[in-house]
């Protein structure tokens, strides 16, 4: 659409798919697709977002164990294995894109939750996904068609 946006990637920096592990901070090259969107509706207004975009709360969690059968899907609390906790004190999370990465049928250790979020700051590093400043991840999250893809190039 004629825009360019400052980005965030992983600590790891950009690696072969094949290449990527669980907890390597890295963020695997190639075309992903967009399969869903989450939200923090204490903090994001519907009305901000695709009317296909869901509402998540603080019993909603991400699992990262390669031992458990869900994972790299979303979870609820209690949950006995290891995850990552969506709502964050901070707005990293408030809004998720979520990716095709190893989804849906997960390769154990093969890397979990690829998610575009918004950063920390200015161009830190994440943990392995991409994230962009809130008014342009806002601005993306608006415009996500069908066909519409990541593409990670290393």
């Amino acid at each position: 659409m004629g825009r360019t946006f400052p980005c965030s990637i992983g600590r790891g920096g950009i690696v072969p798919a094949r290449a990527k592990r669980e907890g390597d901070g890295a963020t695997p090259a190639g075309v992903h697709r967009f399969v869903g969107m989450l939200y923090r509706p204490d903090r994001l207004s519907p009305r901000a977002l695709p009317d296909w975009a869901l509402p998540f709360g603080p019993s909603d969690l991400w699992s990262d164990d390669p031992r458990d059968p869900d994972y790299n899907l979303m979870v609820r609390a209690p949950h006995p294995w290891s995850h990552e906790r969506l709502t964050r004190p901070d707005p990293m999370y408030d809004l998720i894109l979520l990716t095709d990465w190893n989804w849906p049928h997960a390769d154990p250790g093969h890397g979990s939750a690829i998610f575009v979020h918004t950063w920390r700051r200015p161009r830190r590093a994440t943990a392995g996904c991409v994230a962009f400043a809130r008014p342009d991840l806002l601005w993306i999250a608006n415009r996500i068609r069908h066909e519409t893809r990541l593409i990670i190039r290393p």
